[in-house]
């Protein structure tokens, strides 16, 4: 058993993202929402599964991400064994064509 299933999730900060209607609107809430540094990880973890999705090597990553070995290994396992909520992403991405 994980840590996240023993207790629940609550829905409504999800809820308040579906609400915003423009990069901006999601960047000012997340700065809001944030520190600086957790901002930079999330973004740098989702950077890394673009290369990853792009069969990027490990050393090109580091290269073009500046993350570490254990993050990009931990990136590799949400793509491999996560929820696939990369996929969805990348996905509608595609088809919006972004």
């Amino acid at each position: 058993m994980n840590k996240q299933s023993r207790k629940p999730r609550n829905t409504d900060m999800y809820k308040a993202i579906l609400t915003l209607r423009s990069v901006e609107e999601c960047m000012d809430f997340f700065d809001d929402l944030c520190t600086v540094t957790e901002i930079q990880a999330m973004e740098q973890r989702y950077q890394v599964a673009v290369c990853l999705s792009k069969d990027m090597k490990y050393n090109d990553i580091l290269a073009e991400t500046g993350a570490s070995s254990a993050t990009i290994s931990r990136v590799n396992r949400s793509l491999k064994y996560g929820k696939d909520g990369y996929e969805v992403v990348f996905d509608r991405l595609e088809n919006a064509g972004e």
